[in-house]
């Protein structure tokens, strides 16, 4: 549970902007959208070679 204690003379504005700072963190969201279509594992292990050869393609360039 996301508790944001509200200061004094702080607007609302602001301690619903820490909220959402806050409730991003915690990942909620995007474990939701993971859970709503199912991926089969040979799938995430496909992507997950493409992310890496993709971030190694990336350092690649970057040492050159």
């Amino acid at each position: 549970m996301i508790i944001v204690n509200v200061k004094e003379n702080e607007s609302i504005d602001k301690a619903l902007k820490r909220f959402k700072k806050k409730f991003e963190k915690t990942g909620v969201l995007r474990e939701l959208r993971e859970r709503t279509a199912f991926t089969k594992p040979s799938i995430k292990r496909r992507a997950e070679v493409i992310k890496a050869s993709y971030k190694q393609h990336l350092r690649e360039q970057e040492n050159k």
